[in-house]
């Protein structure tokens, strides 16, 4: 089984189940052809229904909402969003019911003549030099009489600021929407930006080949009586310029683009020249995070070379650096988002802007630097486009055959001018040295990597009670500090940062530092019979209706916290979780003292069933709070919970691969020579002999990791429809944990929140 492959692109990397093919399109006699037929992707995930459509000259998202009869209308209401990963823009229309019946209103997206659902919309611009307006079309139909509520014309942040937070809206984005009763008995909603050049606008017209409808315009409201609506959505921002499948994919995987049209397509669709995307639709634009994880679990198929999907990683973010102090950019703020955020600073403009809140963004960047520029015979040949020290490269002769350019940075973040990209991953590496300078002389939990003063967020549990408060994240500090100081070694011993040639040792001292010595600020002990105790009472504090599992726990309870210095006062936030993936995936740890415990209780955690354990028929989840011993852990990492007792694709992926990686480590390759499978593994490339890990040669141990493997890819097999979201759910039901939507279930505190399509986040 080729797990790494499979399970990318079924699932935690690729953002929709996808349908590709010829439809029945009918673009504008103006816009410009394609060479290549169109792509239309479709997810179902009721209550909500996902279309996609891209070809050269549009990509967008189309989202229908519609209640189930069991759905919490609270929550859960008509909508219809359109998403465009050009300038992270979007439409969004809320509806209600004219009966005044909540929950009798139901969308449906149907097929027609202009496409199968969506076909797409082009508009020349008024001028040589105006951009076209683009977007899509398709047939709405309405069930019953119908209200639109609130619409939202602009950007993607926009929507997001009212979806996911206090239903916040913007005066001044939303007074300048016009709505517009036209000619033909179609109405129009216009926004023209505040940039005052882009506009965004969203068209009903009654569908003469379906059901009529009649929409009617009174002052700021729309009214529409049953029926069908040709509903049009378009916008003139410049578009990004896609990646096609065969673009996206390396050749020796090019055959999954007829193997698995689908997810090939729908891998597609999130890859461009400029960037990565994180994922639909509240995420159509750069994520550093999201777009290097992806990459890193991806490359086995990914790409490699000058307009290669590698590269658009890589180039995106090296352009987006923080070049005072070397923090990676977290999130881009472009488009009409851009330009608010600037005014609100009196400043006008429309020049986008990042954050750099997250910490764990940082230390991605020389892990992938390594895993392409070092490890990837293309990515060697390419490096020299990427950095300014050309002559000191000691790579190959064909890296010097292609030094004749450099990368200049500043094209999209202008504050990067007169930079190039070779000079922000030296500024990002400089900083991941600074910051591991203190634990490595001192090994203190003050010296530890803490979230930035004033943020409650800096890793990927980046939602309120993600981390339970805690300032100090485990996955951080024990993993992606130690991995990315191995590959600054790596890439310094290459000459890739001349100025700091001995960083191939010092760096290399302080990942061991960091590797050994980090775990035992976070681990959790917890007794056997505390441990049944405290399964116990959280069956009842959060009134789990199934077992406890008490009974499968045979001896003490070992994890590690998921972070220090939490709320209350909590000096470990004991919740168990997934993040032990980090250093199955990112380390090869040597210390056989710490790397044998920690891998066998890694597994049993995976292999119990919740609240014992990490497992649940709908397959592993990244929060178990069972053992913390408090009620408030009940109370915030719920089934509803962003980062609660929920289940990640991503997440799946990394723990699937880091434990193939490491039961790796106990086998012979053809690289290696070694005497039975417990001795030493000779490197016949370069003679440097590798020591076989213990754990290898303990078969309690090796069975068990072995064991909790093959039960993760038999939980993921049998939740492969699921796949293709970010996060998802779960209810216990029938004796047994039933698979629902994230976003059907109420968050800890109230609210609204839902998954998102998408690579890892």
């Amino acid at each position: 089984m080729n797990s790494l492959l499979k399970l990318s692109l079924f699932g935690s990397l690729v953002a929709a189940t996808a349908q590709s093919g010829d439809a029945r399109l009918h673009a504008r006699s103006s816009a410009p052809k394609c060479d290549t037929a169109a792509s239309t992707l479709s997810l179902s995930d009721p209550p909500y229904d996902n279309y996609f459509y891209s070809d050269c000259n549009v990509a967008a998202q189309a989202v229908i909402t519609s209640p189930l009869p069991q759905s919490d209308l609270t929550l859960i209401g008509p909508r219809l969003v359109v998403a465009w990963p050009a300038g992270d823009s979007g439409v969004c229309a809320y509806f209600a019911p004219q009966n005044g019946v909540n929950g009798t209103l139901s969308l449906e997206m149907v097929n027609s003549t202009v496409g199968q659902p969506l076909g797409p919309v082009y508009t020349a611009g008024a001028n040589s030099s105006a951009n076209p307006s683009v977007g899509i079309q398709g047939v709405l139909r309405f069930n019953s009489s119908a209200t639109l509520t609130v619409p939202i014309l602009g950007s993607i942040r926009t929507i997001r600021d009212f979806v996911e937070g206090p239903s916040l809206l913007h005066s001044e984005i939303q007074d300048a929407i016009q709505f517009v009763a036209n000619n033909d008995g179609s109405a129009s909603l216009q926004r023209t930006w505040l940039d005052n050049v882009t506009s965004t606008s969203l068209t009903f017209t009654p569908y003469s080949n379906g059901t009529n409808g009649k929409v009617t315009v009174s002052n700021r409201t729309l009214s529409f009586t049953a029926g069908d609506y040709l509903i049009s959505a378009s916008m003139n921002y410049p578009q990004l310029t896609a990646l096609k499948p065969s673009s996206v994919l390396n050749s020796a995987s090019s055959n999954l683009t007829t193997t698995s049209p689908g997810q090939a397509a729908a891998l597609s669709f999130l890859s461009y020249s400029e960037k990565l995307l994180a994922g639909a639709w509240r995420f159509l634009t750069y994520f550093g995070r999201d777009s290097m994880i992806s990459a890193l679990l991806l490359e086995p198929v990914l790409s490699s070379g000058n307009g290669s999907a590698m590269e658009a990683v890589i180039g995106a973010v090296l352009e987006r650096v923080n070049r005072t102090d070397g923090s990676v950019c977290h999130e881009e703020t472009i488009g009409d988002y851009a330009t608010w955020t600037n005014l609100q600073n009196n400043i006008t403009s429309s020049a986008m802007g990042c954050d750099y809140k997250m910490i764990d963004s940082d230390y991605f960047l020389p892990v992938l630097m390594q895993k392409y520029f070092l490890d990837n015979p293309v990515g060697q040949k390419r490096a020299a486009s990427f950095f300014k020290y050309l002559s000191l490269f000691s790579l190959s002769f064909d890296l010097m055959a292609n030094a004749r350019t450099r990368t200049s940075a500043g094209l999209v973040n202008a504050e990067n001018q007169n930079l190039t990209w070779g000079d922000l991953a030296l500024i990002s590496a400089e900083r991941i040295m600074r910051l591991a300078r203190p634990f490595a002389e001192k090994q203190t939990k003050a010296n530890l990597i803490h979230l930035k003063d004033g943020q409650v967020v800096g890793e990927w549990r980046d939602s309120e009670y993600g981390l339970g408060g805690g300032r100090i994240p485990y996955d951080v500090n024990t993993a992606l500090v130690p991995a990315a100081l191995r590959s600054t070694a790596a890439l310094a011993r290459q000459g890739i940062y001349p100025k700091h040639k001995k960083w191939s040792k010092l760096a290399t001292k302080y990942a061991q530092v960091w590797e050994e010595k980090t775990l035992d600020f976070f681990k959790v002990s917890i007794p056997q019979s505390k441990a049944q105790e405290l399964v116990a009472s959280y069956k009842n504090e959060s009134s789990f209706p199934g077992p406890d599992q008490a009974a499968s726990i045979t001896d003490d309870v070992v994890f590690h916290a998921v972070a220090l210095d939490g709320n209350n006062n909590l000096t470990k936030v004991e919740v168990m979780n997934t993040d032990d993936c980090f250093r199955h995936f990112l380390l090869n740890t040597t210390d056989d003292t710490q790397l044998t415990p920690f891998l066998n209780n890694s597994a049993t955690n995976i292999r119990r069933t919740f609240p014992a354990g990490l497992m649940t028929s709908a397959s592993m989840i990244v929060a178990n709070p069972a053992f913390g011993g408090d009620s408030v852990y009940a109370q915030n990492w719920t089934t509803g919970a962003y980062h609660g007792t929920v289940i990640w694709s991503w997440q799946l992926a990394m723990m699937a691969k880091g434990l193939e990686l490491q039961l790796g480590r106990c086998e012979l390759s053809t690289n290696f020579s070694v005497s039975g499978r417990y001795g030493q593994a000779k490197n016949k490339d370069n003679g440097n002999v590798a020591p076989i890990p213990a754990f290898c040669a303990d078969d309690s141990v090796y069975g068990n990791v072995k064991a909790a493997y093959n039960e993760l890819w038999d939980s993921i097999e049998q939740n492969e429809s699921q796949l293709s979201g970010e996060v998802w759910s779960w209810v216990y039901r029938d004796g047994d944990f039933q698979v629902t939507p994230l976003g059907v279930l109420p968050p800890p505190g109230g609210g609204s929140q839902t998954g998102k399509f998408c690579l890892p986040c």
